[in-house]
């Protein structure tokens, strides 16, 4: 496999924003229940537990990162079936994520845009994102899972070079 990235990296008042945007032929509502519903997570992300609700925070298992770990997600903000923003923290730093979903003529767009303080890393970051968004399209289609290998390092480059403007 050979993915292909479209990813955007937009200048903010924070810092940056990385995008990529996927396409499903479904309703808004069956794609948020792909990216809220745990046992659907559990198929490209991981599963997780906890009471959900913006404010709150719920344990995430990133099942397809080595050793499986769970990490705590903080919801930042909820707004079925259109928005889904989280915070997560780890030894990399702050991770704020944000989903944002659409639907127009039978089909949903997914925007996934990582807040970014600083462009380091996107190198790294970028593939990664672009591995479980196509990890999504799997899920949802059947499709066999993709391969990490695929992304990265062959995509550091690109990424590398939206970062370097």
């Amino acid at each position: 496999m050979n993915p292909v990235s479209s990813a955007r990296l937009v200048s903010t008042a924070q810092g940056s924003d990385l995008i990529l945007t996927r396409v499903f032929r479904a309703s808004i509502d069956d794609v948020w229940a792909s990216v809220t519903e745990p046992e659907r997570t559990a198929r490209w992300f991981g599963p997780w537990e906890g009471d959900a609700g913006p404010g709150r925070t719920i344990r995430v298992r990133m099942s397809f990162e080595e050793g499986a770990p769970w990490t705590d997600a903080r919801i930042d903000a909820c707004e079925a079936p259109s928005r889904l923003a989280v915070s997560m923290s780890d030894e990399a730093g702050e991770w704020r994520m944000e989903l944002q979903l659409s639907e127009s003529s039978g089909t949903t767009e997914l925007r996934l845009i990582h807040h970014l303080m600083t462009t380091g890393g996107v190198g790294e970051v970028g593939p990664g994102w672009e591995y479980y968004l196509d990890m999504l399209v799997a899920a949802r289609s059947g499709a066999k899972s993709p391969s990490f290998d695929d992304y990265y390092p062959a995509q550091r480059a690109y990424f590398q070079a939206l970062a370097a403007g």
